[in-house]
C-alpha cells in the first residue's frame, strides 16, 4: 500500500508540475509559423531553434532563425539572432540581425543593419542606420542616428539627429539637434537650438549660446556678445 502511495504521490506532483509550467516550453523547433512545434500563443524557455519564420509570445534564452525572422509577441530575454528579430514587448540582451525592432523597451545591445526601438533604450544601438522613438540612455553608433526623446550618452555617425534634449558627445559629419544640446557636438556642420557647452566644425549654429563655438562660420542666435564671428564665438 505504502509503495502505491508513493507512486500515486510521484504522479501528482509530475501533473502538478506540468500544470505550474503551464505554457512555457524548453524547446523550439519551427520551419515556418504555424509549422512549429510549440504554437505561438506559448513561451519559450530555453532554445528556440528555426529556418524562416518563428513566433512565439514570451521567450527566454536563445533564439535562432536561420533564413528570417525571430517573432515574440511578448518579452524577450536573452538572445536573438537571425535575419530579422521583431519584438512587440520589451527585450533585455542581445538582438543580431539585419533588422532588429523592440516596441516597448530595449536594454542590452542591438547590432544589425537597421536597428529600431521604439520605446526606450538602455544600452547601444550599432548598425547602419538606428532609430529610438523613447529615451536614450547609452550610445548609438551607425551611419544615421534619429533619437526622438531625451538622450544621455554619445552618438557617433556621418549624421545624428536628435529631437529631444541631448547630453552627451555628438561626433558626425553633420550633428543636428532640434532640442538644446548639453556637452559637445565636434563635426563639419554643428546645429543645435539651444547650446551649453562646445561646438567644433567648418559651421556651427545655434539659436542661443552658452558656451564656445570653434570653426570657419559661427552663429549664434542670441546675439550676445556677437551674432556672427568667423574662427570663434562666444557667449556666457
Amino acid at each position: 500500500m505504502s509503495k502505491k502511495l508513493i507512486i500515486s504521490a510521484l504522479l501528482v506532483l509530475s501533473l502538478t508540475g506540468m500544470a505550474m509550467a503551464g505554457e512555457t516550453k524548453p524547446l523550439q523547433l519551427a520551419l515556418f509559423n504555424p509549422m512549429q512545434m510549440v504554437p505561438e500563443t506559448e513561451s519559450i524557455g530555453g532554445v528556440s531553434l528555426g529556418l524562416i519564420y518563428t513566433v512565439n509570445k514570451d521567450v527566454t534564452g536563445f533564439s535562432l532563425t536561420i533564413l528570417g525572422v525571430n517573432r515574440a509577441k511578448g518579452d524577450v530575454k536573452g538572445v536573438a539572432w537571425g535575419l530579422g528579430n521583431w519584438v512587440d514587448g520589451l527585450f533585455y540582451g542581445w538582438q543580431d540581425g539585419i533588422v532588429n525592432r523592440t516596441g516597448t523597451r530595449f536594454v542590452g545591445l542591438q547590432d544589425g543593419m537597421v536597428n529600431v526601438t521604439q520605446g526606450d533604450l538602455t544600452g547601444a544601438q550599432t548598425g547602419v542606420v538606428n532609430w529610438t522613438d523613447g529615451f536614450v540612455h547609452g550610445a548609438q553608433l551607425s551611419l544615421f542616428n534619429y533619437s526622438v526623446g531625451r538622450f544621455i550618452g554619445a552618438q557617433l555617425g556621418a549624421v545624428n539627429v536628435t529631437k529631444g534634449e541631448f547630453s552627451g558627445a555628438a561626433l558626425g559629419i553633420v550633428n543636428y539637434a532640434e532640442g538644446s544640446v548639453k556637452g559637445f557636438q565636434g563635426g563639419i556642420v554643428n546645429s543645435a537650438a539651444e547650446m551649453h557647452g562646445l561646438q567644433l566644425g567648418l559651421v556651427n549654429y545655434t539659436k542661443s549660446l552658452d558656451g564656445i563655438q570653434v570653426g570657419l562660420a559661427n552663429y549664434n542666435g542670441n546675439k550676445k556678445p556677437m551674432e556672427f564671428m568667423v574662427f570663434a564665438n562666444w557667449s556666457f
